[in-house]
């Protein structure tokens, strides 16, 4: 799409700083329009006052004024403005890729702690609630339960924008290292998180003691050997592991159901034929007849990660093992992504020392904090070949 830059810059007039940024963003969010779209020039020459002279002040060749001169007196910040919300966008994109599965398969939950108890009652065990009439409701009491949750960490990377940037219109460039920025921010929040879903690391620690995420014996058993996945049995194994799992306060089962399969790429098609076949046919050991019906597996969702299958691999398991691996559960009840804030896109002040020493005109940070948590384990389950 070509963009009316005398339309932007009298929209930005008429509207002011908020509207235009907002208005802007979401037609970034919405694709209407794409950072690629920009031209880093452009903007400076429309939004700039007298920002053709300002551009060419760029230039060494104007009669060597620095920076700092060319740009005092110079109001720049509609350009630094939209400049920021175009190379933020192309951040967020490459920071929220579709290649990034666990981090879609979690929630984020909002936390303004540098990791944190989080309290919970454990109700005790069912007990006859029958009330007669005129009679006072029984009391009953709670045990305490809680689960504490992994320091925070702050990640973050800074996108110079230079003055050659600017004058050679290096739009593409600047992009390019913004989307370098995103996808390693992104990519390390993935691998985090993925290393608690395979259970290279565990950090859930329930009741003041830690405990690693996948068990074969008490408290919990969550991980099942020999269990390759090969058809709609296999499914039935971890169902079957699921269904044992009991509640630590009541003993009652645990109220969950599996909603998502999570495989290795190279089992991406055995898994759609497992879960998507429109129907089984199933016949017992040593009979002679055999049952058709429907696929009972639809209702779950496959999704398949390389970069799971790679940190399995950087675990220490044998490729041809890791291939495998598989796990099964309720994603958003077993794992959480513990977030201080979410990636966010400053801009440092004009008139530093980089300005002078290195020709950096803007200079945009991106950080995000947080950190990878176990919620509760007994809601996965871990199946290996």
């Amino acid at each position: 799409m070509t963009i009316q830059y005398r339309e932007l810059k009298r929209r930005y007039q008429l509207d002011g700083t908020e509207k235009t940024v907002q208005h802007l963003s979401e037609a970034l969010d919405e694709r209407h329009l794409r950072p690629e779209d920009f031209s880093i020039r452009d903007l400076a020459e429309a939004l700039v006052p007298d920002g053709g002279e300002w551009v060419r002040l760029l230039d060494p060749r104007s009669g060597g004024a620095s920076i700092v001169e060319a740009a005092e007196g110079v109001d720049i910040s509609a350009f630094q403005n939209i400049a920021g919300q175009v190379i933020y966008a192309k951040i967020l994109d490459t920071y929220t890729q579709e290649a990034f599965v666990a981090s879609k398969l979690v929630d984020t939950v909002p936390t303004r702690l540098d990791g944190e108890k989080i309290p919970g009652v454990g109700p005790l065990e069912d007990v006859d609630a029958e009330v007669d009439p005129g009679m006072p409701f029984p009391h009953i009491g709670f045990g305490e339960d809680y689960i504490e949750t992994p320091a925070t960490t702050k990640r973050g990377f800074i996108v110079p924008v230079t003055k050659e940037a600017i004058f050679f219109d290096r739009t593409n460039l600047i992009l390019r290292r913004a989307s370098e920025v995103g996808e390693l921010l992104g990519l390390n929040k993935e691998k985090r998180l993925l290393d608690l879903v395979i259970g290279a690391t565990n950090n859930y620690k329930w009741r003041g003691t830690s405990y690693d995420t996948y068990q074969t014996t008490s408290p919990w058993v969550n991980e099942l050997a020999s269990n390759e996945l090969v058809d709609w049995t296999n499914v039935d194994a971890a169902e079957g592991l699921l269904a044992e799992i009991l509640d630590p306060n009541t003993g009652e089962p645990v109220l969950l159901r599996g909603t998502t399969a999570l495989v290795m790429p190279a089992y991406r098609h055995a898994a759609h034929r497992v879960f998507n076949a429109a129907e089984i046919n199933y016949a017992a050991s040593g009979s002679t007849t055999s049952t058709i019906a429907a696929n009972p597996l639809g209702n779950y969702s496959v999704a398949e990660s390389r970069l799971a299958y790679r940190r399995i691999i950087a675990s220490g398991e044998a490729a041809a093992a890791a291939k495998k691996w598989w796990f099964l559960g309720d994603f958003r009840k077993a794992f959480a992504y513990m977030e201080n804030w979410p990636i966010t896109v400053t801009q440092a002040p004009r008139g530093s020392e980089a300005e002078f020493s290195q020709d950096i005109v803007l200079r945009f940070k991106a950080s995000e904090r947080g950190a990878a948590a176990v919620i509760d384990p007994r809601y996965v389950v871990k199946c290996t070949g």
